[in-house]
């Protein structure tokens, strides 16, 4: 059992300042280009709270936090500017991966470990914007796993099948979160997450969040609730247009007001709490802007789930500037509070990041808020 207790700002600042690290040091490689939290290693705090904590970016490297070798267990110390703060834990590599799919693709090209109990997935490994630079988010590098030969251009049905069984039984793993490149079809990716969902929750029993833009026709919600999701994520990233059509051009096309418009209806098939969206904090939209946004979006039901950004290589923002602790706590905080109030916490969720909520400390806000009441 790992028994330290570390502070909010400790674990906000290992997630904006990121951690030094090397493969070595972890005991299993981080996870490098890709969709999600790439560039990151999950880290477990505390017996029972995981992190993912960026190791391969710039700023990690300057990290005044490190970590010493782990012992077989995966405990490390972990140390600020040379101080002993406690231990953490480094989960060991997950056994599915050693599996291969019926027709030979490694489990690990399908889906990947998240936190210590996430499945996740990108169906489409590619986006109808990712290789124009007039159009393609700016932080995106959903194309980088692929061009390196870590996983493959589309994930079939029966992948996903074959590996979610192989996670459940030999790893214990607890939800799938599906997500994808946007298509060039109107459907924006629900078409195909509906038709993977469907022949899935035949085969397998897990909680499931898809995650894709919204679609043109809003009747996809239902279709996709009716194949067996439990959860949606609608991702919005930036608000504020400016920021939206400076990071993310083509995705800027489809507006916060068609987002609002598409998150109302999603609810109304999902319930309160089971839409969520992704905000990322510290591309431009100010304190005040992630706060309001929130609390607009907890009134529709939606779950905002407030991510500090962290730059990834081989992207335009490979150099942008994480958001500091102060900023993050700033924000944090006060949706937290909010949160509880509304009675949707990420426990109440069924599935997906938010629910697991290591790419970001809301939880701890969240429970912190809970005691004090």
């Amino acid at each position: 059992m790992i028994a330290t207790q570390l502070s909010e700002q400790v674990l906000t600042e290992l997630q904006t300042l990121g951690l030094q690290l090397t493969n070595q040091q972890t005991g299993t490689p981080a996870r490098q280009g890709g969709a999600g939290p790439t560039d990151h290693k999950a880290v477990r705090i505390d017996g029972s709270t995981t992190i993912m904590v960026p190791v391969f970016h710039e700023t990690s490297r300057r990290s005044p936090y490190s970590a010493s070798p782990p012992d077989a267990l995966g405990v490390a110390e972990l140390f600020r500017d040379g101080e002993l703060l406690g231990v953490v834990q480094f989960p060991t590599q997950p056994r599915f991966y050693g599996q291969n799919t019926s027709d030979g693709i490694p489990f690990w090209k399908i889906a990947q470990l998240h936190s210590h109990n996430v499945l996740a997935t990108t169906l489409l490994q590619n986006c109808i914007r990712y290789n124009d630079k007039e159009t393609s988010c700016q932080f995106c590098a959903i194309g980088e796993s692929l061009k390196n030969n870590r996983t493959i251009a589309y994930k079939r049905p029966h992948h996903l099948i074959e590996v979610t069984r192989a996670a459940i039984e030999l790893d214990g793993i607890e939800q799938l979160v599906i997500t994808t490149g946007t298509p060039a079809t109107k459907d924006r990716g629900a078409k195909i997450l509906y038709e993977t969902v469907l022949a899935l929750k035949q085969e397998v029993d897990i909680p499931v969040q898809v995650q894709c833009e919204p679609p043109d026709d809003f009747r996809w919600f239902q279709k996709l609730k009716d194949a067996g999701a439990d959860a949606l994520g609608m991702h919005l990233e930036a608000v504020e247009e400016d920021v939206r059509r400076r990071i993310m051009p083509g995705k800027a096309e489809v507006n916060v007001a068609y987002y609002m418009e598409a998150f109302e209806a999603a609810v109304a098939v999902f319930g309160r709490g089971q839409v969520s969206t992704y905000l990322l904090a510290g591309l431009g939209d100010s304190a005040e802007t992630l706060i309001n946004t929130s609390r607009e979006l907890i009134a529709l039901g939606v779950y905002p789930f407030i991510v500090p950004f962290v730059p990834v290589r081989n992207t335009p923002l490979a150099h942008h500037p994480t958001p500091d602790q102060a900023f993050m706590q700033r924000v944090l905080a006060p949706v937290g509070q909010m949160l509880v109030a509304a009675g949707m916490t990420s426990d109440t969720l069924k599935a997906g990041c938010g629910k697991c909520g290591a790419c970001s400390t809301l939880k701890s806000f969240e429970t912190k808020t809970s005691r004090l009441l």
